[in-house]
């Protein structure tokens, strides 16, 4: 035991001293704190102070059009209505335009049955601006119909707002609470895409690890004072350590960020995000799980490597279960209770991911729960025993190949 804790701590400090520890445990919160910014810094001006020209043969729907525009407060933009409208005044804006006098005009063709419309600007990719002359558009013709048959404008006014739903969700000891779907999506999507990447990582950096001692043959010395169990167990448990304390500084930055006036601005109201105790207490379970069972199996490859190049080949092969597990998602937003979604979550290869894509629809039932953590802590066992005979004799291998008689042959001499 005594020479296990030695060799996880030499793995703890020589990473964590590290440059590249280093830079992502800053890199990473600077960058999404970054990235926050520039979306509220950016969201605050969207498409503000635009100055639009609304040209119709119909005057009153043109108007519609700009009271629709205009009833945008964020916006703030300046719309201008030209009627009638005739094919030298759609000239003069397209010069307009040209010469960026305008940002863009709404042309309206009212002349048939049902009338067309077309948008003209410079910028060829503001789907956003589109996006919202064609609500304003929809908004303004079903107003002006409206108006037609009678109905006064603030009645219109409260049709053509519509009505917004409130989702609520039943929780199993009967309570109601308020939910987001949306919100909850990108909740457990992006834990899911840190619990994979993490585990990936760092089940990555145990297998290059074990490839530069094989090489530089300071197995040999290590191995006169330990044996070879002993040097897999401390180098597992010591990158272990590693993660769960740069997860630990990703989690306590990422509080503060979030409790920034800045990121309460965006993430309240219908966007607010709420974490659980079972998550809080899970993640870090199906983290270590997820990374006993993906490092130790990564640790039996690099023990029939000679090169780092060569342990790459088999990364597209290891890395197929993160994969479906993605792959997944339409399926389990779906029906998270679904046959399919049970037996992922179930399969300990692609349980952590999918379970937590699960969690954010709806808490599985307990004892799925302690199905999946059994079923992960036996895979790992098995692979651990796989891996840890391959080990025993890779590690001193040099020169030569290892096909698959020869991994047998290896198993046997274990």
């Amino acid at each position: 035991m005594r020479n296990i804790l030695l060799i996880a701590r030499r793995e703890y400090m020589e990473q964590i001293r590290g440059r590249a520890f280093r830079l992502s445990t800053i890199g990473l919160p600077a960058l999404f704190a970054l990235i926050l910014g520039v979306v509220y810094l950016s969201s605050r001006g969207l498409g503000a102070h635009k100055h639009f020209v609304i040209a119709s043969s119909d005057p009153v729907l043109a108007a519609a059009v700009r009271s629709q525009l205009l009833s945008d407060k964020g916006k703030k933009a300046i719309v201008d209505v030209v009627t009638p409208a005739d094919p030298k005044t759609r000239s003069a804006l397209t010069v307009q335009v040209q010469h960026k006098s305008i940002d863009g005009f709404l042309w309206i063709d009212a002349t048939g049955s049902v009338p067309t419309a077309s948008y003209v600007s410079q910028a060829a990719g503001d789907f956003m601006t589109g996006a919202r002359l064609k609500d304003a558009l929809d908004n303004g013709l079903v107003k002006e119909h409206l108006a037609a048959a009678g109905m006064n404008p603030i009645e219109s006014d409260t049709v053509v707002k519509g009505i917004r739903v409130t989702t609520f969700q039943v929780k199993k000891d009967g309570s109601v609470v308020r939910t987001n779907a949306q919100a909850s999506f990108w909740k457990g999507y992006v834990m899911a895409i840190l619990l994979s990447m993490t585990t990936m990582i760092y089940g990555l950096n145990v297998a290059r690890s074990i490839i530069q001692e094989k090489t530089s043959r300071i197995f040999e010395v290590m191995l006169a004072t330990a044996k070879p169990v002993d040097l897999l167990a401390g180098k597992l448990i010591g990158v272990a350590a590693v993660g769960l304390s740069q997860i630990a500084i990703w989690l306590i930055a990422g509080l503060v960020i979030v409790g920034s006036p800045m990121a309460a601005s965006i993430l309240t109201g219908q966007f607010s995000i709420h974490f659980s105790w079972m998550e809080g207490i899970l993640f870090p379970v199906y983290f270590l799980l997820g990374y006993l069972l993906y490092s130790s199996l990564f640790a039996g490859l690099a023990a029939t490597c000679e090169t780092e190049q060569e342990l790459q080949m088999y990364m597209p092969l290891a890395a197929a279960p993160t994969w479906l597990s993605f792959a997944m998602i339409v399926p389990i937003i779906n029906d998270s209770n679904s046959a399919w979604s049970i037996l992922a979550s179930l399969f300990p290869p692609t349980a952590p991911i999918v379970m937590f894509l699960r969690m954010a629809s709806e808490i599985p039932p307990a004892w799925q729960f302690a199905a999946s953590i059994s079923l992960m802590v036996a895979s790992i066992w098995a692979t651990l025993w796989f891996s840890s005979r391959l080990y025993r004799v890779g590690i001193l291998m040099y020169g030569k190949r290892a096909t698959l008689p020869e991994l047998l042959r290896w198993l046997r001499y274990s």
